[in-house]
């Protein structure tokens, strides 16, 4: 098989890592491609691959996936469940996997654009008071004790994916979308695996309506 419009290119920024991680207003589908009804599925065995340049990120939505795909009773497996960070991101890899699971299509998720804006904020100092009376009358000893916390970093990120199922049987994409993601992360942020679920949920209700997996 082969693996149409997969971009490997080094122009995914590392930053990218972090936009998953963070508040997401929910992803919404901007473009949509018919079903080609000569190859309309429904697909039952499925390879989920993400590129993206952080392994662990391909990770989390991968898994995602294939757990939200699995409540649609489709059987999927992450192609991140198959390999490390070592294992080279190129076409023979993914070729092995599908013939290893005997896959019938690939769901593949790929970053076409990123926007990043980011403001620096500065946070408020905590000061601490330690008063203590002297032997004057009505005059106090003060120490103050301030902290200043570091800047903190804002980012605000306008992120497109392009979401691609391609039927090993024909070679080519047989369903396409586009979801486009505001996502704001903030440097004292914890990390929030929301937004994962959320682009999964997309992604699997959208497949599910267009019938080109399962549907219980």
């Amino acid at each position: 098989m082969t693996f149409r419009n997969v971009c490997f290119g080094s122009w995914i920024l590392s930053s990218l890592s972090a936009t998953l991680i963070g508040c997401a207003a929910g992803p919404q589908v901007t473009r949509v491609d018919a079903v080609k009804s000569s190859d309309a599925g429904p697909y039952t065995k499925v390879l989920v691959v993400s590129l993206f340049e952080s392994f662990d990120m391909r990770r989390y939505l991968e898994t995602e996936l294939v757990s939200q795909l699995s409540t649609q009773g489709v059987d999927a497996v992450a192609s991140t469940s198959m390999m490390n960070t070592t294992t080279p991101v190129v076409r023979s890899t993914f070729v092995d996997m599908v013939e290893k699971i005997g896959a019938d299509s690939v769901l593949l998720t790929q970053p076409v654009h990123l926007e990043t804006r980011g403001k620096e904020t500065t946070v408020s100092p905590q000061a601490t008071y330690n008063v203590r009376p002297t032997y004057y009358y009505n005059v106090f000893s003060v120490e103050l004790t301030e902290y200043v916390e570091p800047p903190e970093l804002r980012l605000e990120y306008d992120l497109t994916l392009l979401v691609e199922l391609i039927s090993v049987e024909s070679r080519e994409p047989v369903w396409m979308i586009q979801t486009r993601s505001k996502i704001e992360w903030k440097s004292a942020m914890e990390r929030d695996y929301s937004a994962y679920v959320e682009e999964a949920d997309v992604i699997t209700r959208r497949m599910s309506r267009d019938r080109v997996i399962a549907v219980n």
